[in-house]
């Protein structure tokens, strides 16, 4: 897969990245920003700390750096919260300043702009090497393709990779289970697919899966509880 992309609108007036190569996109056509907080954030991150209230620090893996929107809104999450989260995120293919530094995810939300620097930070962020990002945001970023991806224990995943009629590879049951099983007990899987060989294939691994509502434009999302 190339590195050529070109920025877009989506309908909530936040940006997303159009992959020509694959002919995809990097969020919803319905809304980037909406789609992120939705699946990832509020069925995702909120759902697992409502469970674990006390339990710190939190470790994210994510499939799919990509924008970095879901790190950085998992960082203003940390920051408001008071609470120390570690997260690990994959990307073979970084984007380039010239792309990254015209994203106005930043701009979407006024009550949370005085953390725009952050998100710069977090793309400028070395790649390979943990980063203390802020005060309670670590993070390491590895360039990488899952499968070849060494993994540490996680308590939530952000499986944000791109769709599986367009990357196949990474939604088969070997690549979903090299992640369920680095997931500790109680951990939650969050993604935006609703496919039904993959909600399978997650409770084939041990999960416990859940169809949930999606974001704008879309019927349904997955949640699965490792038991």
């Amino acid at each position: 897969m190339g590195k050529e992309v070109k920025i877009i609108t989506t309908e909530d007036g936040s940006h997303s990245l159009f992959l020509p190569e694959l002919n995809e996109t990097y969020h919803s056509f319905h809304g980037a920003y909406r789609e992120s907080v939705h699946v990832f954030m509020l069925y995702g991150l909120e759902a697992w700390s409502s469970k674990n209230p006390n339990h710190f620090p939190i470790r994210i893996f994510e499939v799919g750096f990509g924008t970095g929107l879901n790190a950085w809104l998992t960082l203003v999450w940390a920051e408001q919260y008071k609470v120390p989260v570690l997260y690990h995120s994959i990307e073979p293919f970084p984007l380039e300043k010239e792309i990254f530094s015209q994203l106005n995810y930043t701009e979407v939300d006024e009550t949370i702009y005085h953390y725009a620097p952050y998100f710069q930070r977090l793309h400028e962020a070395k790649w390979n090497e943990g980063v203390v990002v802020s005060e309670y945001f670590n993070m390491k970023k590895d360039i990488s393709t899952l499968e070849e991806a060494v993994l540490y224990p996680s308590d939530v995943v952000f499986f944000d990779a791109f769709a599986p009629n367009k990357q196949p590879e990474l939604w088969n049951s070997d690549m979903l289970g090299k992640v369920t099983e680095t997931m500790n007990p109680g951990g939650v899987f969050a993604t935006y697919c609703a496919k039904g060989q993959v909600k399978r294939d997650l409770a084939a691994l041990g999960l416990e899966v859940e169809t949930l509502p999606g974001p704008p434009g879309k019927k349904e999302m997955t949640r699965g509880w490792k038991k």
